[in-house]
């Protein structure tokens, strides 16, 4: 069974850093192309960066770039998403995103004083 379960969201200041984790299951992730995407309220879900497992291309929204890094960790099966310099615009849930279509349960982020 394909699962993917995120973690790693939160409260953070403006400013702050949170770093969100997705393990992957039923699949070696670093074969196919994994993304994180987020949803605020009122909001379509848009990508946020996306990562080719098998060559390590990034790529991320205009949004955040320079500022989030998505990784992967081979041996935990994980990718991550390291977000710094935080906005409250970029508070929303975030959500891991793998092949054909499968998604996380999500996590959400919250950046405000």
């Amino acid at each position: 069974q394909v699962q993917l379960v995120e973690s790693g969201g939160g409260l953070v200041q403006p400013g702050g850093s949170l770093r969100l984790s997705c393990a992957a299951s039923g699949f070696t992730f670093s074969w196919y192309v994994m993304s994180w995407y987020r949803q605020a309220p009122a909001k379509e879900r848009e990508v946020v960066a996306v990562i080719d497992g098998a060559g390590g291309v990034t790529n991320y929204a205009d949004s955040v770039k320079g500022r989030f890094t998505i990784s992967g960790d081979n041996a935990k099966n994980t990718v991550y998403l390291q977000m710094n310099s935080l906005k409250p615009e970029d508070t929303a849930v975030y959500y891991c995103k793998g092949p054909v279509g499968t998604w996380g349960q999500g996590t959400q982020v919250t950046v405000s004083s």
